[in-house]
């Protein structure tokens, strides 16, 4: 298939620069991928949907506020940061702006608590640097580090915490796992009265999920990779689902793709770590994923290609037609769709 075929037209003013007021009460795509029937909910709505006996598997990664802003040591001039990739304990690997002004030996000063030295040039724009800091370094960043949002975000965020899941736990993503957003306490409280087993995976979402695809033809095209963890009682719990003949609830591509490349590295799923570049486009077999949880995406983007290969791509683009008709809020912060 050709990239184009994941184009669609989308109003700027369908982007959504901000999260809704309420969590969960963002708008909800319902899907039946065997009919294509399209229906139109409320994402608190979801708790009707899934059964006793499903499951829901969340991705527990934490977003680290991951960009810096500072001031070279000498001469005062102004640099941004973007944290990565975490090399070593205090070694990491960024991007930065603007790079012609970090050479190697460079160091820039960010508080009176943080700082840090250029060690290499990458290439791509990135470098390595090695910080020096004064205390425990990721308290540091929760009081000076911004939210690394997507460049469509152009609106200053005021709670850093709405780009956060409310069972973020494990740090390490350069971006949120944004199907998990619509997700209150409340709602998986009721899920789980209702007798949904929750299980959770890790997987930490890189800045490579925002790269658009540049090549024609989709299967040309190089997937970044992603670091993953599958525990034992998540892995216990979707045999057991699947055993009973109920459903696991995928919320988020990144969920999806994680327990899809255990499989396709096990020949089951079990407990696992490493990192994923498995690309998920029209034709894949699916093992593990019954339902998904996401949100919509950009054109001639991976995700949307991960979605037409789960729903089916007339499916998926006539859904996608629709919710720009019915004005709904796309991307990051914007609403979500279930595929059943």
């Amino acid at each position: 298939m050709k990239t184009k075929d994941f184009y669609f037209e989308l109003p700027k003013d369908q982007i959504a620069q901000h999260p809704a007021e309420k969590r969960d009460h963002s708008k909800l795509l319902r899907l039946d991928r065997a009919t294509g029937k399209i229906s139109h909910l409320k994402f608190y709505d979801l708790c009707d949907i899934l059964e006793e006996g499903d499951c829901l598997i969340l991705n527990d990664s934490r977003v680290l506020p991951a960009r810096l802003y500072g001031k070279r040591d000498k001469t005062g001039g102004a640099i941004e940061y973007l944290l990565l990739n975490q090399r070593q304990k205090d070694i990491w690997e960024i991007i930065c702006k603007p790079a012609r002004k970090a050479k190697v030996g460079t160091v820039f000063n960010f508080s009176d608590k943080l700082k840090s030295e250029i060690l290499e040039e990458l290439g791509d724009g990135k470098k390595l640097v090695k910080f020096y800091y004064d205390g425990n370094f990721y308290s540091i960043l929760d009081e000076i580090g911004s939210m690394p949002l997507p460049p469509y975000i152009v609106e200053k965020l005021d709670d850093n915490e709405r780009y956060q899941t409310i069972y973020s736990r494990e740090v390490g993503s350069a971006a949120a796992p944004t199907a998990g957003l619509h997700f209150t306490q409340d709602m998986l409280e009721k899920l789980k009265n209702k007798g949904i087993n929750i299980g959770y995976v890790t997987l930490h979402v890189g800045l490579g999920t925002f790269r658009p695809v540049k090549v024609d033809e989709i299967t040309e095209h190089k997937m970044h990779s992603e670091n993953y963890y599958v525990p034992k009682e998540t892995a216990d719990l979707i045999n057991a689902t699947k055993k009973n003949g109920k459903r696991v609830f995928c919320v988020g591509t990144t969920s999806c793709r994680t327990l899809e490349s255990v499989y396709v590295k096990n020949k089951c799923v079990c407990e696992d770590s490493g990192s994923t570049d498995i690309f998920i486009y029209p034709g894949f077999k699916f093992n593990v994923v019954d339902c998904l949880v996401t949100n919509f995406h950009l054109p001639e983007s991976t995700l949307i290609m991960l979605v037409s290969a789960f729903a089916g791509y007339e499916n998926t683009m006539r859904a996608y037609e629709v919710a720009v008709n019915q004005k709904y809020r796309f991307f990051s912060f914007g609403d979500a769709m279930v595929i059943v």
